[in-house]
């Protein structure tokens, strides 16, 4: 089963990405292209598997990630290399596709996150390639993603799971074990 959830999420990217040309536009669309394979697979799978828990977890890393990523280049207002703007500091393509990735890794084992993690890694790439990041802000991405996919979600099997809250007065992380 894992195998094969592998598989259709590389080729679902290979797929869906077309023919992209070695320009500064096709490298952008590969990078969309890309980081929404992996955020949908993140999401969906455990949606259709019927484990809400993963759904959760896999949506929160995804959103955590993009909120912290959105966050610091508000902080850290830095020219992107094409000069679009000041928000290359770090990469939220990168940050969103890594915790997508991490997340699937996680909950599902090595068989489903090793492509996962591959197609996260030319996200970053693609973001280079099309002057829209520094290195710097891709590898600041994916430690952001993987972080954030790694604390959040828990294995499919696990029988102790690791939640953050929040509200308006505070926030932390909750544990609990199912003996």
């Amino acid at each position: 089963m894992q195998h094969g959830i592998a598989w259709i999420i590389t080729a679902s990217s290979l797929f869906a990405s077309g023919t992209a040309q070695a320009s500064d536009k096709g490298w952008r669309d590969a990078s969309n292209i890309g980081r929404n394979a992996l955020v949908v697979s993140a999401i969906a799978l455990p949606t259709v598997q019927g484990d809400w828990t993963g759904t959760l977890q896999a949506g929160g890393s995804v959103g955590a990630a993009t909120l912290l990523s959105l966050g610091l280049k508000e902080a850290f207002p830095e020219m992107r290399p094409d000069g679009s703007d000041r928000k290359s500091f770090p990469s939220s393509h990168t940050a969103s596709s890594f915790a997508a990735a991490a997340s699937l890794q996680n909950h599902y084992g090595w068989q489903v996150g090793m492509p996962a993690q591959l197609v996260a890694a030319f996200v970053g790439f693609a973001r280079v390639k099309a002057d829209k990041h520094h290195w710097y802000d891709v590898v600041a991405g994916a430690a952001i993603g993987e972080a954030s996919g790694f604390l959040i979600t828990t294995r499919n099997d696990s029988r102790v799971r690791i939640l953050p809250w929040g509200d308006t007065k505070g926030g932390g992380v909750a544990m609990a074990m199912h003996f």
